[in-house]
C-alpha cells in the first residue's frame, strides 16, 4: 500500500510539474507571439507595454519607445495573440472531448459537421451582403445548428448511437460543403472574402473578436472540466460507464453541446483550422496520459501554445505577406494523421 501511495503521489508531481512547464511555456510564446513581425519589439518594451496599460501597475514606468509601438503592441498583437491562443484552446479541449466520447484518438470536432455548416453560414453572410460584423454571427449559427441537426438525424429510441452519429455528420458534413460550393460559384467578386475565411486564420483579428471568443471558452472549459470523470469512464465502453453510475446519454449531450459552443464560436472568429482538435489532444495525450482531469488542463496549455507558434510562422514564412494559418496547421496535421492511421492499422491488424 506504501508502494502504491507513493507511486500516486510521484505521478501527480510530474504532472503538476508538466503543466507547470507548459504554462511557461506558453507564456514565452505568446511573448515571441507579441515580439515578432515586420517591426521587431524587443520583450522588454512589450512587457512594460502592457504594464503601462494595467491599473496601477505601469505608474512610474517612462516611456523610451516611439508611440507607434503603443498602437502595434496594444491594438493588433496583442489581440491577435489572444484569439489565437483561445482558438487553439477551445478546438483542442473540443478534441479531447469527441476523442472520449468516440474512444477514438482519430476523432475531431469536425467530425459533425461543424466546420462546414459554420462555412456555409460566413459564405452565406457574404453573398447576402451582410455587414463585416454579421459574419462571425452566421458561422456560429450554422455551426451550433449542424450540431443539432446531426444529434437530431442520430437519435433512435431517445438514444444516439456514436457510429450513427458519425455517419450523420459525413453525410451533413457534405450536404453543407456542397451548399459552400454553390455559394462561391454564386460570389462573383465577393470570392476572394469566402475562400479567405475558409482557409482560416488571424488576420483581422482585434479586441472584437476576443470578446466573441473569450465568453465561449470561459464557460465551457470548466463544465468539461466537470465531466472529465465522466468522459474517464467513458474510454471503457458506454456498458462500462453506464454500470459505474454515468448518465451516458446525458454526457452525450453536454459533449456535443460543448463542442458545438466551443467549436462555432473558433470558427466564428479564425474561419476553418483543421487538424488542432485532433493532433494536440493525443501529443497531450501522449505526455501526460489518457485521465482528462489531467489531459484536459494540460490540452488547454498545449493547444495555445501550438495555435500561436502556427501563427508565428503563419506570419514570418513570406514577410511582409503572410501565410492563412489553416495551411500551416493542415501541413503539420496531415502527416501526423497518416502516422496515427499506419500506427493504429498496424495495432489492429489490418
Amino acid at each position: 500500500m506504501h508502494e502504491i501511495n507513493g507511486y500516486y503521489h510521484s505521478m501527480k508531481h510530474k504532472r503538476l510539474m508538466v503543466l507547470i512547464g507548459l504554462s511557461l511555456i506558453l507564456f514565452f510564446v505568446t511573448i515571441i507571439g507579441i515580439m515578432v513581425g515586420p517591426v521587431f519589439i524587443s520583450p522588454k518594451i512589450v512587457l512594460k507595454i502592457i504594464a503601462t496599460n494595467l491599473p496601477r501597475v505601469g505608474d512610474g514606468i517612462v516611456q523610451t519607445w516611439p508611440s507607434t509601438y503603443n498602437t502595434i503592441v496594444m491594438d493588433v498583437r496583442l489581440p491577435r495573440v489572444i484569439v489565437g491562443m483561445l482558438v487553439g484552446i477551445g478546438l483542442s479541449v473540443a478534441g479531447c472531448g469527441m476523442q472520449g466520447l468516440f474512444r477514438n484518438p482519430m476523432a475531431s470536432p469536425y467530425v459533425t459537421g461543424i466546420s462546414s455548416g459554420g462555412a456555409f453560414g460566413a459564405a452565406l453572410a457574404v453573398n447576402l451582403g451582410i455587414i463585416y460584423y454579421m459574419v462571425p454571427a452566421f458561422a456560429f449559427a450554422f455551426s451550433a445548428m449542424t450540431v443539432f441537426l446531426v444529434y437530431m438525424i442520430s437519435m433512435v429510441r431517445g438514444k444516439v448511437r456514436m457510429e450513427t452519429l458519425l455517419l450523420s455528420g459525413i453525410a451533413v458534413a457534405s450536404f453543407f460543403s456542397a451548399l459552400v460550393s454553390l455559394m462561391m460559384y454564386l460570389a462573383a467578386e465577393k470570392l476572394e472574402s469566402i475562400v479567405f475565411w475558409m482557409m482560416g486564420g488571424f488576420w483581422s483579428s482585434g479586441w472584437d473578436e476576443v470578446t466573441i471568443i473569450l465568453p465561449f471558452i470561459v464557460i465551457c472549459i470548466p463544465v468539461y472540466m466537470f465531466l472529465a470523470r465522466d468522459l474517464n469512464a467513458m474510454m471503457l465502453g458506454e456498458q462500462a460507464a453506464g454500470d459505474l453510475g454515468v448518465k451516458v446519454e446525458t454526457t452525450k449531450r453536454f459533449v456535443l453541446v460543448l463542442t458545438a459552443l466551443l467549436v462555432g464560436g473558433c470558427v466564428a472568429v479564425s474561419g476553418t483550422i483543421g487538424f488542432v482538435g485532433l493532433i494536440i489532444p493525443h501529443i497531450t495525450r501522449i505526455i501526460v496520459g489518457p485521465d482528462h482531469k489531467v489531459l484536459l488542463p494540460a490540452s488547454v496549455f498545449t493547444g495555445g501554445i501550438f495555435m500561436i507558434a502556427t501563427d508565428i510562422v503563419a506570419r514570418m514564412i513570406i514577410q511582409p505577406s503572410e501565410l492563412p494559418v489553416g495551411i500551416i496547421t493542415s501541413l503539420c496535421g496531415v502527416p501526423f494523421f497518416l502516422y496515427l492511421l499506419r500506427r493504429r492499422k498496424s495495432s489492429m491488424g489490418w
